[in-house]
């Protein structure tokens, strides 16, 4: 935890509401999200009990298993989710746009300018929370390796139509959502809580009652007595005022009303069913009403400068992903090989790198934190010394000198990056601290004036400007390439086997692997 939102929860503590983290918003919000809502059956983490989805805050879709442990019921509850998601996933697919890439020409090996197409738009889940993007993901590990009766005539218990193709695209949902300021799949908790600290802890800030009570709380009452009364607070039969769909159950909702309501359903009494779906709608409406309250609250921030950049980024996933599954390329596999794994880690690191840097430049409130740190620094201008590099052809090589509160961690020759009005980066290099002056340094800018012998007009802050300077990498990018399979060490998963060498055995069936 940084300090500055250390400083926020204490600021919190103190107010009795959430305090802000930021000034803007960070993360892409469609105009048409798709929302779910799940519930899992107490004891088995995999075994859908409900859920309430769909794009309509008014008119959601109740799905419901009124007996979790029948096989046909699960697989009629996958068969429904598949109708009501894929419609509103494939609904994106068919409008694009045209955009200029470089690829490597076969043939020559250069690099060549073609265009490819990228949908304009992509889709967008919300959940409740962190449990619920695991279910999706389970969810996609689950249905992605079945295989339908079309498929194999033979196989016992086929899956539904399309419910394959509903777990490699719940599969790639799952997997950008770890990806560093991704958003195809986002957790509300997570959305909520990067934008505004509260006075408890991270862990009491994945429920999302809690959550938005401390960031919206009732008049007239704090935001800790409003997340006390949202976690404990039962009504005259003990039951949660606020359910809180995590996606587990309530114990007392399981004990007092779901298992008798059971109990009923399995002894084939009339209206059961009915019964048990009316306790499962009951159990999942405040979480839907509760996310689309975040919805209005996240709409009320304007979107940072950047957000639209990373959002293209979700879009060249989701048209990527769209061209595997047309081409009718395998499922995802269960488990990534060295190489796949070592790639996407080194992705991930590179993307949430990209974002820190990315959201301090776009909000002053979280650039605050890395003053605070010592990676930047704020100050003014208090005089300008034009110089120039040695060598046969001069170059300007100003000496700012500049007067700040800040205490950056700043060493002699350090690289220093200005942000430019235009979206440019300035590189400069810290040249030492003025003698006798608290406070004072010096900067030398080292490019970013153009290439005459006089630096172009503005691109010199002059006496009096205020300017800040970062110790981090404005566009930071990842490390050295990987190698190819083929030139892998076997320590690292390579190189591959021979075409004529037996194939590796396929990987064994787990509890995982099924509902």
């Amino acid at each position: 935890m940084s300090l500055i939102e250390t400083l926020a929860r204490m600021e919190a503590v103190a107010a009795g509401r959430a305090a802000p983290l930021t000034t803007v918003r960070h993360r892409h919000l469609s105009e048409r999200p798709l929302v779910l809502v799940p519930l899992t059956t107490a004891g088995e983490a995999g075994a859908p009990l409900g859920m309430l989805v769909g794009t309509d805050r008014e008119k959601p879709h109740l799905l419901a298993v009124p007996q979790p442990r029948d096989r046909d019921l699960r697989f009629a509850f996958l068969a429904e989710l598949a109708e009501s998601v894929l419609p509103y996933v494939d609904g994106f697919a068919d409008t694009v746009e045209w955009e200029e890439r470089k690829e490597t020409d076969p043939e020559t090996g250069k690099r060549v300018p073609v265009q490819v197409e990228l949908c304009a738009d992509a889709p967008q889940l919300i959940v409740p929370s962190a449990g619920g993007v695991d279910f999706v993901r389970l969810l996609g590990r689950s249905m992605r390796f079945r295989r339908t009766a079309e498929q194999e005539p033979e196989t016992p218990y086929p899956a539904p139509p399309h419910v394959p193709l509903l777990g490699r695209w719940f599969t790639h949902f799952g997997e950008r959502a770890r990806v560093p300021g991704a958003s195809l799949l986002q957790a509300m908790t997570g959305l909520l809580g990067r934008h505004w600290a509260t006075g408890q802890s991270v862990l009491e800030d994945q429920h999302l009652g809690a959550l938005l009570a401390w960031i919206d709380p009732p008049p007239g009452v704090s935001g800790r007595e409003a997340a006390e009364r949202a976690e404990t607070g039962r009504d005259a039969d003990g039951q949660l005022l606020c359910p809180p769909a995590g996606p587990a159950t309530d114990p007392a909702f399981d004990n007092r009303l779901l298992a008798p309501a059971m109990a009923r359903y399995d002894a084939g009494r009339a209206g059961a069913e009915g019964e048990v779906r009316a306790l499962i709608e009951g159990q999942l409406r405040p979480t839907w009403d509760a996310v689309w309250r975040g919805l209005d609250l996240l709409r009320a921030l304007p979107p940072g400068a950047r957000v639209a950049d990373r959002w293209k980024r979700d879009r060249w996933s989701y048209t990527a992903h769209r061209d595997r599954v047309r081409a009718g390329e395998p499922p995802q596999p269960r488990r990534d090989d060295a190489v796949t794994a070592a790639q996407k880690l080194a992705s991930r690191e590179t993307a949430q790198a990209q974002l820190d840097a990315q959201e301090a430049l776009d909000d002053p409130l979280v650039m605050a934190g890395r003053r605070l740190a010592g990676e930047a620094l704020c100050g003014t201008v208090v005089h300008v010394e034009m110089a120039y590099s040695e060598g046969k052809r001069p170059m300007p090589r100003p000496l700012v000198t500049l007067r700040t509160d800040d205490r950056p961690q700043l060493s002699e020759g350090v690289r220093l990056h200005r942000p430019l009005p235009d979206g440019r980066t300035q590189p400069a290099e810290f040249v030492g601290y003025v003698a006798g002056e608290r406070g004072a340094l010096v900067v030398r800018l080292t490019g970013g004036m153009g290439r005459g012998k006089e630096p172009e007009a503005g691109s010199v802050p002059e006496d009096g400007d205020a300017v800040t300077w970062t110790l981090f990498e404005h566009a930071p990018r990842g490390g050295p390439e990987l190698p190819d399979p083929e030139d892998t060490p076997w320590t690292h998963g390579g190189p591959p086997a021979a075409a004529d060498a037996p194939a590796d055995a396929p990987d064994p069936v787990t509890p995982e692997d099924f509902l």
